[in-house]
């Protein structure tokens, strides 16, 4: 504090200049140490176990190879990345992912129908998940909501849209990484 004192008098530029200097310090500072807690940037390790509101078991790497992401890359449903924030290695925690966090609601206007002799006769049964491009390349699964006599009904959403997520988590591993870079506007 004497010496920001005695600087004060000579530069307020360069008092300006240190206080950034000592504020970007004081928040690196306060910053938990890669491997404390689950934070941006962070490359997490976990166990997990994702069911849904009837518990049934959906996807389980209990015993197997750990999932890892980069906490704040996006790269998970956007409700279990934020609720994973903070989270201790070692710690355990169940979450609830609405499918607004999720898959998203179910869109109504994802639901196609096209002419049957389209889908191939063996496919056209409900249920049935198909494979195919859009008109822009990327690949789409539909799946066979409904046959009708002479068209296919074809649900272009997600599996789980609309569905309600129960995650049971165990963080296995945080480690340092680069903090993710920000999507642009």
């Amino acid at each position: 504090m004497a010496r920001l004192a005695f600087l004060r008098g000579v530069c307020s530029m360069c008092v300006f200049s240190l206080g950034i200097m000592g504020s970007q310090a004081w928040a690196e500072a306060s910053k938990p140490a890669a491997g404390e807690t689950v934070a941006a940037g962070n490359v997490v390790s976990l166990e997990y176990t994702l069911t849904l509101d009837d518990q049934s078991v959906l996807e389980s790497n209990v015993g197997k190879e750990p999932m890892t992401y980069t906490q704040g890359a996006h790269e998970i449903v956007p409700g279990l990345e934020t609720a994973m924030e903070g989270m201790k290695k070692g710690e355990r925690k169940h979450i609830v992912v609405a499918p607004a966090d999720g898959y998203g609601p179910i869109d109504p206007q994802a639901l196609r129908e096209v002419k049957k002799d389209l889908i191939p006769a063996a496919a056209q049964k409900v249920g049935t998940q198909l494979q195919g491009q859009s008109g822009d390349g990327a690949t789409a699964f539909p799946i066979v909501k409904e046959v009708k006599d002479d068209t296919v009904v074809l649900d272009f959403n997600h599996p789980l849209a609309g569905k309600t997520l129960h995650f049971d988590v165990t963080v296995l591993a945080i480690t340092g990484g680069p903090a993710p870079a920000q999507p642009e506007k």
